[in-house]
């Protein structure tokens, strides 16, 4: 049976291009299923928008704020349209690093120590004079990010103390929140979870330096291997983390969990993301297309599992 399908894309987020990417391939996949794809550019208009189409179900494409921190969804289910990926409040959670890590933590699974406070909290509450009490608690070298940005926004590598006040105006620019973190060398691992089940390790090896924007996005800035060359007990091992992480945070369909398995060969889980990539070098697509699954079946399953569900109004 064809569909419409209003793909969601674009937006006003910093990821803004990526999303454009992700839609567009999207988009010529759905085409190729027997489809009718309407790309829409997220805007001022979009319930509009949405109202005029009446699409029988949307794909989500949209990263990064308004698109994976549940405000679209919620829109959407104020509408009653069926939409692919979790719902409001997995979004929630898995896009403030801060209140997924609690949760990681609470129940028990492996992530790199943390505190995070925030802008209030330094201008105000005087945060700053216990940055060597937080310094003593994380040691250096020290991530400090923004607590609710993807793909490496704003993420700076303290060496030092003297490198602290730099790496979290840095955070503070992109978000009001930051998130300072134990660094843990090891190795960049990213584990799917479709449907409920692990899908092959993709390991990210960027060409120079830290598996940044620019190494996960530009064509040649990073070498992936997928399946991940691993013994199959350190495989196993992260599948069932990614799983766990995936049913704790309460994602559905798909989910991509990133994580670093250090020189000891113990596993550290950085964060869950609820609308995986799916451009040319996006992890998602590649765990798939390893485990047998095409990207056109990958659509399909996405969207079957939305059209499933039906809308809430």
């Amino acid at each position: 049976m064809s569909l419409r399908v209003a793909v969601l894309k674009g937006g006003r987020s910093l990821e803004r291009e990526v999303s454009l990417r992700s839609g567009a391939r999207v988009e010529d996949a759905l085409k190729r299923l027997g489809h009718e794809p309407v790309g829409i550019d997220v805007d001022h208009d979009l319930v509009r928008r949405l109202r005029e189409l009446a699409p029988d179900v949307c794909f989500l494409a949209l990263h990064g704020r308004d698109g994976e921190d549940g405000t679209i969804q919620e829109l959407l289910e104020i509408l009653g349209l069926p939409y692919t990926g979790s719902g409001v409040s997995a979004c929630i959670r898995c896009t403030d690093k801060v209140l997924a890590k609690h949760h990681l933590e609470d129940a028990g699974l492996p992530t790199p120590e943390f505190v995070a406070f925030t802008e209030t909290a330094f201008k105000q509450l005087g945060a700053a004079e216990a940055l060597g009490e937080i310094a003593e608690r994380i040691g250096f070298p020290m991530v400090v990010k923004p607590a609710d940005q993807g793909s490496a926004l704003g993420l700076r590598v303290a060496e030092s103390a003297a490198d602290v006040p730099g790496a979290l105006v840095a955070a503070l620019s992109y978000s009001s929140k930051v998130l300072l973190e134990q660094y843990v060398a090891g190795r960049d691992l990213a584990v799917s979870v479709l449907d409920g089940v692990a899908l092959p390790i993709v390991e990210a090896m960027p060409e120079t330096g830290m598996y940044d924007f620019d190494a996960r996005y530009e064509i040649g800035r990073s070498r992936f291997v997928c399946p991940a060359d691993l013994p199959d007990d350190v495989t196993a091992s992260a599948q069932a983390l990614a799983v766990r992480v995936h049913e704790l945070l309460g994602c559905r369909d798909v989910s991509r969990v990133d994580m670093l398995l250090d020189a000891e060969g113990g596993l550290h889980v950085l964060e869950a993301d609820v609308i995986p990539g799916l451009t040319g070098t996006s992890l998602l697509p590649q765990a798939a297309d390893a485990a047998g699954i095409r990207f056109d079946d990958l659509v399909a399953r996405l969207i079957d599992a939305a059209r499933a569900r039906g809308g809430v109004a």
